[in-house]
C-alpha cells in the first residue's frame, strides 16, 4: 500500500465559536484547505508551524512525543482546531511540527468515521454510515 492523503479543511475553533456566537463575522474565520498524509501510526493531528501561525492557534501545553525515528521530543499543542472532511466534521488539539506535511492520525480518523480506501490512496465516508458518523459509546 502507497502513501494515503485527504483533502480536509481546518478552521480555528475558537473562531468558529466567536461566529456562531455572533461575535465575528464567518467570513473572518481563519481557515485552510490542505492535504493531509493519513497516518494510522499516529495519534493525532500534526500541523506544520507555518499553519499554526496561518489559523492563529494558541498553545495549550506542551507533551512529550514518540517521534517515527525512536527518539522522544517535548512539542507544543495547539489548537483547538476543527477540521472537516466531506460531510464530516471534528474538533481536536494539534501537535505542532517542524515537517511541512499535515499527518492526520488515529483518533481524529476515528472521529470522522472514515475508511481507507487502499487502492485510491484516499479516505472515504464510512460506506455503513454515510449520513452521519457513527462512534462506539461503550
Amino acid at each position: 500500500m502507497g502513501f494515503v492523503f485527504a483533502e480536509i479543511i481546518l478552521r480555528n475553533a475558537g473562531d468558529v465559536e466567536l461566529a456562531r456566537t455572533g461575535h465575528m463575522e464567518a467570513e473572518d474565520i481563519r481557515q485552510i484547505m490542505v492535504t493531509a498524509l493519513v497516518d494510522t501510526g499516529a495519534y493525532t493531528l500534526a500541523l506544520p508551524e507555518s499553519i499554526v501561525v496561518q489559523l492563529g492557534l494558541p498553545v495549550v501545553e506542551e507533551r512529550e512525543f514518540d517521534l517515527a525515528d525512536g527518539s522522544k521530543k517535548a512539542m507544543p499543542v495547539v489548537g483547538p482546531v476543527w477540521l472537516k472532511f466531506k460531510n464530516r466534521q471534528t474538533v481536536c488539539l494539534a501537535v505542532q511540527t517542524h515537517d511541512d506535511e499535515v499527518l492526520l492520525g488515529s483518533i481524529p480518523l476515528e472521529d470522522l468515521d472514515v475508511v481507507i480506501n487502499p487502492k485510491a490512496q484516499t479516505i472515504e465516508v464510512n460506506p455503513e454510515s454515510p449520513y452521519m458518523p457513527k462512534m462506539k459509546l461503550k
